[in-house]
C-alpha cells in the first residue's frame, strides 16, 4: 500500500461487501447503449475502469419506465432482454474484485418527450427544466405503479449479477420532487407534511428490499445547490436522510452538487473548485450514525480523495472524469505513482460534451474512453517489430503520438521548433482557471523522459534534415497558423476584413505569448464561440484592458454550451467588466476603431477602440507537407496540420497513429 494514500486505501464495510478500497466511478450517462441493450463499447468502458482498481462501480441510471426515458443511450426498461448483457459486465467486473451497482432514475418533471414520447409525471405536475413542456400530475395509482417499477428494475440488476442500486434523488429527480415542499403539492398520503412527503421513497425503498433481500446494497444519490432557492438545502436534506437512517432504508447516500435549477454545477467545468461536494458530505456525515457517506463532485486527483477521506469529509470519493482521463487512477496512486496519473482538465468537451449531443462520451486527453473494446482498453501492445520514429511538431498531436509509438517500444525523436512543448494548447493553459492544461503538458514531459523519447527543443526540421535522419516512420505534427484575413461566419462572402493589414491588429496567440503590444480599449473578434475568445478577454480584463467580445452569435460562448461552462464564463466577463456584442460582425477596422454592423438591424456604428484581436480559425500549416510529398519522402499528418480543430481531435489522431504504427 502506498504510504501516500493510506487513507484511500483502507477497505470497507458496506452492507454484505468489503470496498478493497475507497475509490468508486460514480453513476454517469455514458450513452454507449445499442438498441437498448449494453454491447462491447460499454463492457470495455467499464471492465477497464475495474481492472484499473476502483473498488465499486456505479452503472450508469437505468430509466425505470417509459416516463423516466431521457436519453438516445438509455437502456429498455421493464425488459428483461437486459439481464444477460448485463450479467457480461458484471462478471468482467467482478474478477477484478469491484463491487457493481446500477443506477435507477425517473427525473419526474424534467424529462424528455423527444427521447420518451410519453409524457413527463411529476407529483403536482410542475414545468420542466429541462425544456419548455409541462408534466402530468401523477395519480395514486400511478405513483403505485412507479414504485412497481422501481423494484422491478430493482430485481433485474440483482438477476444481471449487480450487487446493489443506487436511486437517483439527486437534481431535483422524482424523489427529491417528492420530498420538497416546493415541488409537491399534494393533499393526499404523498404530500403535505415532512412525513407524508417521505411516504413515496418509504414505499419504494421497502418495495425494493422486498424484492432483494437483504443481501443487496440500495444507495441514494443527492445534490446540493445552494445558489439555487428551489432546490432543497444541506439542513433540509440531512433532516431526510436521518428519517430514513432511522428505518434502516438504504446503506448510503453521495452527494453531490447542482441541479436542474443550475445545470453548471452538475459536471462542474474548470471555472470551479475543486472537491465541491465535500463540505456537503462532511456536514452530512457528522450527522449519520450507520449510513455511509459519499462525497462527489470536482474531486479528481488521488491527493484530492484522500484528503476527504483523511479529514473525516466521507466514507468514499466518487471519481467519474478523473478515471474516465485515466482508468488507472487507482492502481496508479496504490502503487505510489500518483505523477503518471493523466489528471483530467476538466473541459467537459468529450464526455458532458458529447452526451449533451446525445453521443456515446469520450474524453479529449484519453481518446481510449469509449474505444476500450476496439483499442485494448488504456494499455499498449508492443509493436512486433520496433522502429525509429520521428515526430515534427510537440503540440497535442504530436505528444500523443511520440508517447504511444514509444510505449509500444518504437525509438523516437521528438522535434520541436520552439523552446517549450505544448504548442498552442500551451497557449490555452496560460488563459485563466487554465492551468490544468499546463498541468497535462508537465505530465506529457515526465512520460516522454520515462519512456527515453529524444525531445529536441528548438529544432526547425526542413526536407533535407528529415531525410537525414532516415527514420522509419515521420510523423508531422506541425499545427496551424492564425488567418490573420479576419474572415467572418456572419459574413462568410467576405474572403477578408478591410483594414485588417492595418495597424494595432493582432491574433489570440500574440497576445497570449506576450507579443501583443496592445492599447487600452481592445476589440476581440470572437469567430468560433469556443475558450479562444472568451479565454482572452477575461485575460486581458484581469490586466484592466477595456475589452469588447463580439460575435455574430446570439450569445457568447456559443460552442462552451455543450460543456456547461459557457454561463460560469459570461458570469466571471461581466464581473470583469468585458462587454459583450453579440449579433453583429466587424465590416471594417480603421486603425483607431471599427464599423459594426448589428444583423438584426443591419444598423451600422463606428465606435473607438485601440487595438483588434482576432479569434478566428486558424489555418493548417502544410508547407513542410508539400515539400516532403515533393520529395517522394513518405510522412503521415496528424491535428491541426491535417485541419484546424480542437484539442480532442489532435490527441486522438495522435493516439490512433501511435497505434497503427
Amino acid at each position: 500500500m502506498s504510504q501516500a494514500f493510506a487513507h484511500l486505501f483502507q477497505p470497507l464495510d458496506l452492507r454484505h461487501k468489503t470496498l478493497k478500497n475507497r475509490i468508486v466511478f460514480g453513476a454517469h450517462t455514458a450513452n454507449m447503449s445499442e438498441g437498448g441493450l449494453p454491447g462491447d463499447r460499454h463492457l470495455g468502458y467499464y471492465r477497464e475502469r475495474a481492472r484499473g482498481g476502483a473498488a465499486m462501480i456505479v452503472v450508469e441510471p437505468v430509466p425505470v419506465n417509459q416516463h423516466a426515458v431521457l436519453t438516445r443511450g438509455n437502456f429498455r426498461h421493464g425488459d428483461d432482454a437486459v439481464i444477460p448483457h448485463f450479467r457480461r459486465i458484471t462478471d468482467a467486473c467482478h474478477e477484478h474484485g469491484t463491487v457493481m451497482i446500477q443506477q435507477l432514475y425517473h427525473v419526474g418533471a424534467h424529462g424528455d418527450w423527444d427521447n420518451s414520447f410519453a409524457a413527463n409525471h411529476s407529483p403536482s405536475g410542475a414545468p420542466s427544466m429541462h425544456d419548455s413542456d409541462g408534466s402530468h400530475r401523477m395519480s395514486a395509482t400511478e405513483i403505485e405503479q412507479t414504485i412497481a417499477d422501481f423494484a422491478a428494475a430493482a430485481g433485474r440488476a440483482q438477476a444481471a449479477g449487480y450487487d446493489g442500486v443506487e436511486l437517483m434523488a439527486a437534481y431535483n429527480a422524482i424523489i427529491e420532487q417528492f420530498w420538497s415542499p416546493l415541488a409537491n403539492k399534494r393533499d393526499d398520503k404523498y404530500g403535505g407534511s415532512f412525513e407524508k412527503r417521505m411516504q413515496f421513497s418509504h414505499d419504494l425503498l421497502a418495495a425494493i428490499r422486498r424484492k432483494v433481500g437483504e443481501d443487496f446494497i440500495i444507495g441514494m444519490a443527492i445534490s446540493l445547490d445552494p445558489g439555487s432557492p428551489a432546490a432543497l438545502t444541506i439542513e433540509q436534506q440531512i433532516e431526510i436522510a436521518l428519517w430514513h437512517e432511522k428505518l434502516s432504508l438504504y446503506d448510503y447516500t453521495t452527494l453531490g452538487t447542482g441541479s436542474y435549477f443550475d445545470f453548471t454545477k452538475i459536471i462542474p467545468p474548470f471555472v470551479y473548485e475543486d472537491k465541491m461536494g465535500a463540505p456537503f458530505a462532511e456536514a452530512m456525515k457528522a450527522a449519520m450514525s450507520t449510513m455511509r457517506v459519499q462525497a462527489e463532485s470536482h474531486i479528481r486527483t488521488p491527493e484530492n480523495a484522500d484528503y476527504v477521506i483523511a479529514s473525516g469529509q466521507a466514507d468514499t470519493v466518487s471519481i467519474v472524469r478523473g478515471q474516465i482521463a485515466d482508468p488507472h487512477l487507482a492502481n496508479k496512486a496504490k502503487a505510489g505513482r500518483p505523477e503518471d496519473v493523466r489528471g483530467c482538465i476538466s473541459c467537459n468537451q468529450m464526455c458532458w460534451g458529447r452526451r449533451s449531443r446525445d453521443y456515446w462520451i469520450s474524453c479529449l486527453i484519453n481518446p481510449s474512453a469509449g474505444r476500450e473494446f476496439e483499442w485494448g482498453g488504456d494499455t499498449f501492445t508492443p509493436a512486433q517489430q520496433p522502429k525509429s520514429v520521428l515526430v515534427v511538431g510537440g503540440g497535442p498531436a504530436g505528444l500523443e503520438a511520440a508517447r504511444v509509438a514509444a510505449e509500444r517500444g518504437h525509438r523516437v525523436i521528438l522535434a520541436e521548433a520552439t523552446d517549450h512543448l505544448g504548442g498552442q494548447f500551451r497557449l490555452a493553459g496560460l488563459q485563466p482557471r487554465r492551468g490544468q492544461i499546463t498541468d497535462l503538458i508537465a505530465w506529457y514531459e515526465g512520460q516522454l523522459a520515462k519512456l527515453q523519447v529524444e525531445v529536441r527543443l528548438n529544432t526547425y526540421l526542413e526536407k533535407g534534415e528529415i531525410a537525414a535522419l532516415k527514420a522509419d516512420a515521420v510523423v508531422l505534427a506541425t499545427g496551424s497558423q492564425p488567418g490573420m484575413t479576419g474572415w467572418q461566419r456572419g459574413l462568410p462572402h467576405q474572403e477578408t476584413l478591410p483594414g485588417v493589414d492595418g495597424p494595432h491588429v493582432w491574433s489570440v496567440e500574440d497576445v497570449m505569448r506576450r507579443e501583443a503590444r496592445l492599447g487600452k480599449r481592445v476589440l476581440i473578434l470572437d469567430d468560433a464561440g469556443n475558450w479562444r475568445g472568451p479565454g482572452t478577454a477575461w485575460h486581458l480584463a484581469e490586466k484592466e484592458h477595456e475589452v469588447t467580445l463580439l460575435t455574430a452569435d446570439a450569445y457568447v460562448g456559443r460552442d462552451l454550451a455543450r460543456t456547461a461552462a459557457d454561463f460560469p464564463m459570461r458570469s466571471r466577463l461581466k464581473k470583469l467588466g468585458v462587454t459583450f456584442v453579440t449579433d453583429a460582425v466587424i465590416l471594417a477596422w480603421h486603425g483607431d476603431g471599427a464599423t459594426i454592423r448589428d444583423l438584426s438591424t443591419g444598423e451600422e456604428r463606428r465606435p473607438p477602440f485601440d487595438s483588434l484581436v482576432l479569434a478566428t480559425t486558424n489555418v493548417a500549416e502544410t508547407g513542410l507537407q508539400e515539400e516532403l510529398a515533393a520529395a517522394a519522402i513518405d510522412f503521415r499528418a496528424v491535428g491541426d496540420c491535417l485541419a484546424p480543430r480542437q484539442a480532442a481531435a489532435a490527441i486522438y489522431e495522435g493516439r490512433k497513429l501511435g497505434l497503427a504504427l
